[in-house]
Parts: structure tokens; sequence; C-alpha cells
């Protein structure tokens, strides 16, 4: 399918909550990313969310590969080990005395 027959099913099936460019992304590595016509772009978006750490960098999905296959999501409900290291580690390194840690969405 071309990019507009996507953004045909994306209208369709998602909720506007944004106001999308018209481009479908469907592989990145590094800093660049590549839509379904094939055509190459520099990810300037790396403020958002993550993705200042790039696309696809083989240390991180090495990282997630090995933490799917332990735990993909648990509730702030629970303790886990990986999020009271991390607290640690940006408490001891950091001006805060504490942290609460929301990922995703």
């Amino acid at each position: 399918m071309d990019t507009y027959q996507w953004m045909d099913l994306s209208e369709k099936y998602l909720m506007p909550t944004y106001r999308r460019y018209p481009v479908v992304l469907v592989r990145g590595e590094g800093t660049r990313v590549w839509d379904v016509e094939g055509r190459e772009y520099l990810d300037f978006g790396a403020g958002i969310a993550v993705c200042n750490l790039g696309h696809c960098h083989p240390r991180i999905v090495e990282a997630i590969k090995d933490q799917a296959e332990c735990l993909l999501h648990v509730s702030n409900l629970y303790h886990i080990v990986p999020q009271i290291e991390l607290a640690r580690m940006l408490v001891e390194h950091t001006f805060a005395e504490g942290l609460f840690l929301q990922f995703g969405g």
C-alpha cells in the first residue's frame, strides 16, 4: 500500500488525537527513518519520548530483548528491581531526593 492508503486506514481506525504528518514510517536506524515509499528522512523528533536514543541501536535492541524475556510491563502497584535500581542511580547522581517514574503514554 502507498502512503495515502495507509493514511486513509489511519483516519478510519485511529482517534484523531494528533495532527499527523503525511508520512508513514516503517523503519528506523540511528537518526534516520524510512517511509513506505522508501524515502529517507533525518528524525528531528528526538525530544519526544525516548527517541533521543535513536532507532534500533544494537545495544538498546538487545536490552529490550533481554527485558522482554523477564517482564514486559509491570504496574506501579508492584516493586521491580530495574525501576528501583534506576531510581537509586538517578537520585544518587542528581539533586533529587526521590522520583516518580512514568513510562509510555
